[in-house]
């Protein structure tokens, strides 16, 4: 059996990101709550079932374990606005099923599931070593859609609102009506509305794609926003004294306090201040301590709590970022560098010198993302390998794994393309073999998130890497296209057994060398025989 040094958490970050509402409908009783609806042919942006409740069935099924992920990331399952808005050119009615409109940050979102699914779901997860992680979203609610605004009373709607289509929706909302301080207010957000300070210039107090901002950086009290103080299943109580970048703050982490979330992904680092990333992280390393404590039996680990933040364009580098509460960032250049995947040594000797040893901070590198495009899905074998080798932090999504394929993509929205059902019905059981190994193999080695990077040769390509750490070493072969005698005496002792990751073959050290047969890929790691590690 193979010799695992998995490391930490925060060393060796495996983490899969899923669009919840695309993964897998676990209850279907949920799918059409506060009348949300299918759309047809036009279905790009609708809610489409997944839920909470598909998340637990696939853990117990095992499918997180067996990819050997360690974290699971899940679009933000707080509520969102309850109808739709216009989406890329008038092409598609566009719900909040991604999680980034939010309208009540302090109960479920009811397609979602219920609390006591999310506890389910987290429990499974915490019982299987895997942290979960929520979206979360401290720059803007969501947009006002006419749905929302009846189920709330707002008194800012035409009559025969009911009767909007896509060409002619705003032509229903009165957008000079002064009613809409009964909404967030004045005093919570900047919007072009009536009676509320519009949006800046600059990355702090701008309306990002026209959402209202939320005036973290105001540090006067407010008080709740009227349409929260009607609302008949809010959590939300006033917090005499508390800001809205406190309310916020206080709002996350009470799912934090409440479920044992191990750490956040937040939303548009970059228009919100720095200080205001600092509190959340704060507040959550607090929450999660005070949670641990009272529930002993159902914690991984004493681990903080752990945020990594996306700030467009990002890369593989430390920056100020990282002491302002955040332990990783998402690496934006890594899905760019596919030209390197077949040839990589350039790309890993470059990661490595970022990332070896324990250097105080760390990114999550991607091949694919919902907010940008999907990687070449011919390419996703030489994908898999090169992000799961790749120094530093991973991050794979949903269906990277199984050959997913993209959905469609509107005009003036391509992201939606990359956002499709899970491909449950038609995985490609080869790649996904691929990716498990891979995954696995890397779960077990902490060296290959943070050893020190050695090429051993050029063709076929072979590198081994070593954490000083914990001693942990491998080594790695790519395209054996025949028997191969490999110098691995700097790595590993004479007369030591290896196994193979890939193929599951174990060699032994004979000369410093050892012998491989023709493969696409060998991962040797040390390797014990099972009555050994029981004495």
């Amino acid at each position: 059996m193979p010799v695992a040094v998995p490391g930490s958490f925060a060393d060796n970050p495996i983490v899969y990101f899923v669009v919840t509402d695309r993964f897998l409908n676990g209850n279907p009783a949920n799918d059409h709550a506060y009348g949300r609806q299918r759309d047809g042919e036009q279905d790009i942006g609708t809610f489409h079932g997944g839920d909470l409740k598909g998340l637990t069935q696939k853990l117990r099924e095992g499918y997180f374990r067996a990819l050997g992920v360690n974290a699971l990331w899940i679009t933000a399952p707080y509520e969102q606005i309850h109808g739709w808005t216009v989406g890329g050119q008038k092409e598609f009615k566009h719900y909040a099923y991604h999680g980034y409109y939010a309208l009540d940050y302090t109960v479920l979102d009811r397609n979602m599931g219920t609390p006591e699914e999310l506890r389910e779901m987290v429990d499974e997860a915490h019982a299987q070593g895997i942290r979960v992680l929520f979206d979360v979203v401290m720059n803007h609610p969501g947009y006002l859609d006419l749905q929302t605004a009846r189920d709330l009373g707002l008194k800012v709607l035409w009559p025969g609102a009911e009767q909007a289509t896509l060409r002619d929706q705003h032509s229903y909302i009165d957008y000079n009506n002064f009613a809409f301080g009964d909404w967030w207010g004045r005093d919570w957000v900047r919007a072009d509305l009536p009676g509320y300070l519009p949006g800046g210039r600059d990355d702090l107090t701008m309306q990002v794609a026209y959402l209202p901002d939320f005036r973290t950086d105001h540090p006067a009290p407010v008080k709740l926003p009227k349409f929260l103080r009607d609302k008949a299943d809010t959590r939300a109580t006033d917090l005499p004294g508390t800001s809205v970048r406190g309310y916020l703050v206080h709002w996350l982490t009470q799912w934090v306090r409440e479920y044992g979330i191990d750490g956040f992904r937040a939303d548009t680092v970059k228009h919100v201040e720095p200080d205001a990333w600092r509190e959340l992280k704060a507040a959550g390393v607090k929450a999660l301590a005070e949670w641990k404590r009272e529930n002993p039996s159902r914690k991984i680990d004493d681990a903080p709590f752990w945020m990594v933040g996306e700030y467009w364009g990002h890369g593989a580098r430390r920056s100020e970022l990282h002491g302002a509460g955040f332990d990783a960032m998402l690496d934006f250049d890594f899905q760019q560098r596919g030209g390197q995947f077949d040839q990589p040594e350039a790309l890993f000797a470059e990661y490595a010198q970022v990332y070896a040893g324990r250097p105080g901070f760390n990114n999550l590198a991607y091949v694919s993302s919902h907010d940008t495009t999907l990687f070449d899905r011919s390419r996703l074998f030489a994908a898999g390998t090169a992000l799961m080798l790749a120094p530093g932090g991973v991050q794979i999504y949903y269906g990277d794994e199984t050959g997913r394929p993209a959905g469609p993509a509107p005009k003036g929205d391509p992201q939606q393309a990359t956002r499709s059902d899970m491909n449950w019905a038609a995985i490609d059981t080869g790649l996904l073999d691929h990716w498990r190994k891979l995954t696995r193999f890397r779960a077990r080695h902490v060296a290959l998130a943070r050893g020190e990077h050695r090429q051993l040769q050029d063709r076929p390509y072979a590198f081994t890497r070593h954490d000083a750490a914990t001693g942990d070493r491998v080594v790695v072969v790519m395209g054996v296209t025949a028997p191969l005698v490999l110098d691995v005496s700097g790595s590993f002792a004479e007369g030591e057994t290896l196994q193979d990751a890939y193929s599951g073959r174990t060699v032994t050290v004979r000369g410093g060398k050892v012998s491989l047969p023709e493969a696409r890929l060998v991962l040797l790691e040390r390797w014990a025989a099972p009555a050994a590690r029981s004495r």
